[in-house]
């Protein structure tokens, strides 16, 4: 895979993840009425921490079996059906009734990375997603220039997490609730596709 299309796959599929409802975007809509983008930026950081450190500890873990060719099967196929699943589960829940969250007390902003860490950390579906999806990435990665190949897979993935958030947090901050937005539940339906697309691919590549 050359670095546009590696750039092109990580960015669609990490959009198509960023944008999805989910414990971390909510409570940036709710800290974010008092804090603003501060709230979005910290919880970025708290994310990062965490994130990075799997992505490596997965990278190490895989540069031992990275020419293996049965090692990219599994890992594609699996990669491949989560996407298709999450697809599916992220077009239908566009299509259903997000429902308002209950907004709390916004925390000082010292306790807005430890959030960020826990929200991140304690998400099943963020573990789930980087030991299927996540560890395809890492192993096209891994191939296109070693540990160097994933770091910089790693930097075109959370640029989109920071931006995201901080949009997030001013909009909250503005008094606008996102999730309402007419526009977000096509996007929603628009990634949710993208990432089925993208799920078959990892599929097929794998066999082939």
């Amino acid at each position: 895979m050359d670095a546009i299309t590696l750039v092109m796959t990580v960015v669609f599929v990490t959009a198509s993840g960023a944008l999805a409802p989910g414990p971390l975007l909510f409570a940036t809509i709710s800290h974010g009425t008092r804090l603003g983008v501060k709230s979005g930026l910290m919880f970025a950081i708290g994310h990062t921490l965490i994130e990075f450190t799997l992505v490596m500890a997965l990278a190490s873990g895989l540069l031992t079996v990275a020419n293996e060719p049965i090692a990219k099967v599994v890992i594609g196929i699996a990669g491949g059906i989560v996407l298709i699943a999450f697809g599916a589960l992220q077009i239908r829940s566009s299509l259903l009734s997000i429902p308002e969250r209950v907004k709390s007390k916004p925390a000082n902003t010292r306790n807005l990375l430890f959030i960020g860490l826990a929200f991140t950390g304690l998400n099943p579906f963020f573990i789930v997603w980087w030991l299927t999806v996540g560890s395809n990435l890492i192993l096209i990665s891994l191939e296109f220039a070693s540990i160097a190949g994933v770091i910089f897979m790693y930097v075109c993935h959370v640029w989109m997490d920071y931006v995201w958030l901080m949009i997030v947090a001013h909009i909250a901050k503005v008094g606008t609730n996102i999730a309402g937005f007419k526009w977000y539940r096509l996007v929603l339906v628009l990634f949710g596709m993208i990432l089925i697309y993208f799920g078959f691919t990892f599929i097929v590549n794998s066999i082939l």
